[in-house]
């Protein structure tokens, strides 16, 4: 078992950023390492053997000339031209043959050939007037033919002066000196670049570790944040990458803050909220028990007391089922094709009794027919808290309003009021469980503090969207946005 967890480690190891940091730098180095070595040993031989072959072809040119002045294609006893045969041959540790125009050997330096008929590609194009030089860098040799070219004098036959090739020289050099050379410079290049694969060696280990080095502080906060420690905001302006992961950390961060905060505050609401309809119950409970021969109206009216507290806390309890099921990714909608202007007019129906007794104007205007595919027990529960809280948080005499609107993707219910309005640093938590803009006045109106967290809820769930606007003390605009089709995601 520990020998397997010492596996999953060394696995774990390779699989690092630095590894591949270390690698990247180190390959590429050692490649181009090895691509300047073989560009310049190339370079240096292609120069080498150019030179070689136009050092020789000079002294070819020359030789030829003096093929021709001392007719040595008639008449190879020519001390002079063997002299100077033997010392090219010497000189370039080569061999030359001189051809004939019967393509006939007359002369080999290796003593070889002579006599003997000499056909190649080479020598033909030679006769033709081309000069042809091939390097055998596997044989180490250079092979090249000079034309032997007579100039003939002007004649009646021929009235402008004519060069006429009477043989060709064909000559083999050899290149060691320059495989030798090359072997030398090989080998310092070799002992240069295993200098310079060190140096980029301890390169790639420094970059690998200044690059990877601010992720380290990276990991570090986040594993203060998992051992649950509060992390302070964290800056890493090595690189722009890094600089961008730390602001999306310390957003990450802040985030969960509000939201550990915004967790205890719930649970404090909560229990709070559950405590308070048992304390009344209590209280009422224990003031029958104290009291002896209690009149039947003073009993009926405490039992009517312990009967509305108790309905406060079931409707706390339910309300609490009901975000729950909605906070599950899995919760299954009931889509069908509603008319959304039947909805809305029904909902109002039904509240306008709770607006009559507050003494608030409800209005309804539908711009055009809307049809879409919802849930309908779910935007009914969205509308009616909608409307339901612009009527509890309205002033004497006021007005709602509520306007259905629709284009090709989405439909808009706005609900508007002339109420006590929202505070503009409220707006933002208005949505939290059991939140109260001004808890003081919020406990004169009945509810339990969950009904915008529901409402929210169940619009997020139909993939739509809801924005509150509000001045304190003239009113509120709250405008949902829903798909007229529902889009179901896996």
């Amino acid at each position: 078992m520990a020998v397997k967890i010492r596996n999953i480690k060394k696995l774990q190891f390779l699989r690092s950023i630095k590894i591949y940091i270390f690698l990247i730098v180190f390959i590429v180095g050692l490649i181009s390492c090895n691509v300047m070595r073989h560009a310049i040993l190339q370079d240096y031989e292609q120069r080498a053997v150019s030179l070689r072959i136009s050092d020789v072809q000079a002294q070819l040119n020359i030789l030829a000339n003096h093929l021709i002045t001392y007719r040595y294609l008639q008449d190879t006893s020519s001390q002079v031209i063997n002299a100077e045969l033997s010392l090219l041959s010497n000189l370039y540790d080569g061999r030359v043959l001189i051809i004939n125009n019967d393509l006939k050997v007359v002369k080999d330096t290796y003593g070889i050939s002579e006599g003997k008929i000499f056909i190649s590609e080479e020598v033909i194009r030679c006769f033709k007037g081309s000069n042809t030089s091939q390097y055998d860098s596997e044989n180490g040799y250079i092979e090249m033919t000079i034309p032997i070219m007579e100039v003939m004098e002007e004649t009646d036959t021929f009235p402008e002066q004519t060069s006429i090739a009477r043989g060709v020289m064909l000559t083999s050099v050899s290149t060691d000196y320059i495989a030798q050379t090359m072997e030398i410079l090989n080998r310092k290049a070799v002992v240069l670049e295993i200098i310079v694969i060190m140096a980029i060696f301890a390169v790639s280990v420094l970059a690998s570790y200044v690059l990877v080095r601010p992720f380290g502080k990276i990991t570090d906060a986040l594993s203060q944040v998992k051992e649950g420690y509060t992390s302070d905001p964290i800056n890493v302006p090595d690189c722009l990458e890094t600089e961008n992961i730390g602001e999306a950390f310390n957003q990450v961060l802040g985030r969960m803050k509000v939201l550990d905060d915004s967790r205890r505050e719930f649970v404090s609401n909560v229990s709070h909220e559950l405590k308070t309809p048992i304390t009344s119950i209590k209280v009422l409970a224990d003031s029958l028990r104290g009291q002896e021969n209690v009149p039947i109206e003073l009993y009926q009216e405490f039992m009517e007391d312990i009967a509305a507290e108790i309905d406060r806390e079931n409707e706390i309890i339910n309300n609490l089922l009901t975000l729950s099921r909605m906070d599950r990714t899995a919760v299954d909608l009931n889509i069908d094709q509603v008319d959304v202007n039947m909805l809305v007019e029904l909902i109002m129906k039904r509240l306008s009794a709770i607006a009559i007794k507050k003494d608030v104007e409800l209005v309804y205007e539908s711009i055009r027919p809307v049809v879409a595919e919802i849930d309908e027990v779910k935007i009914s529960l969205v509308i009616t808290n909608l409307i339901e809280n612009a009527i509890k948080y309205n002033k004497e005499h006021g007005w709602v309003k509520v306007t259905l609107d629709a284009d090709h993707q989405f439909f808009t219910i706005e609900v508007a009021d002339s109420g006590i309005g929202i505070p503009r640093e409220s707006i933002e938590h208005i949505y939290e469980r059991f939140y109260r803009v001004d808890k003081s006045h919020s406990r004169e109106v009945e509810g339990t503090g969950l009904g915008l967290a529901i409402t929210r809820s169940a619009i997020l769930m139909h993939r739509g969207s809801i924005k509150a606007e509000s001045e304190e003390g003239e009113g509120t605009t709250f405008t949902v946005k829903i798909p007229l089709t529902y889009i179901s995601v896996s």
